[in-house]
């Protein structure tokens, strides 16, 4: 069967679009980092991440809406340098070295749930995030991260562990 050219130069433009457009939607900042929150031993909230290979530039505290534009900041750090590989800890209720506050975090409402999320000012490397509520932070015990962690079935779930076994193991499936 023959097929005109203008006919066949329409299919593959359109073959051509589509795959473009697959390409360049849904396209999400890569992940290489994973968030958590402990607290200090007066109960103070911490920001955690551990940074598996590249760098973090920034961390924001949001309360999520189902309308992506409704979300509202109630916190964001930006980093004095990139943080490279390795563990970052960092008061989100005071003044942190290395970390600017470009919004100091509101006061934690009882009820509501808050996400913590790193990412780089380039969009280049993100961490995972992670939601707690103040009943979670009041929970936690000096020396734990709480994180939303996968389970070797593909299942999210969140963890609260020792800080040392977080080091360990946050970076395992990155």
């Amino acid at each position: 069967m023959a097929t005109s050219r203008p006919v066949f130069r329409r299919s593959v433009g359109a073959v051509v679009a589509g795959v473009a457009l697959a390409a360049t939607s849904g396209c999400t900042v890569p992940v290489d980092a994973v968030a958590g929150v402990s607290v200090t031993v007066d109960g103070r909230l911490l920001g955690v991440m551990m940074i598996c290979g590249h760098h973090i530039d920034g961390a924001t505290v949001y309360v999520d809406s189902a309308d992506a534009d409704k979300s509202v900041t109630v916190g964001s750090w930006t980093a004095a340098r990139p943080h490279k590989a390795g563990l970052v800890i960092w008061p989100l209720e005071s003044h942190a070295a290395g970390w600017t506050t470009t919004r100091a975090l509101t006061p934690l409402t009882a009820g509501t749930t808050y996400t913590l999320y790193g990412g780089t000012k380039d969009n280049s490397w993100s961490t995972t995030d992670v939601s707690f509520t103040r009943a979670d932070r009041d929970r936690l015990a000096p020396g734990e991260v709480l994180y939303d962690d996968v389970s070797d079935d593909g299942d999210e779930f969140t963890a609260v562990v020792p800080l040392t076994r977080f080091k360990a193991t946050a970076c395992r499936d990155m």
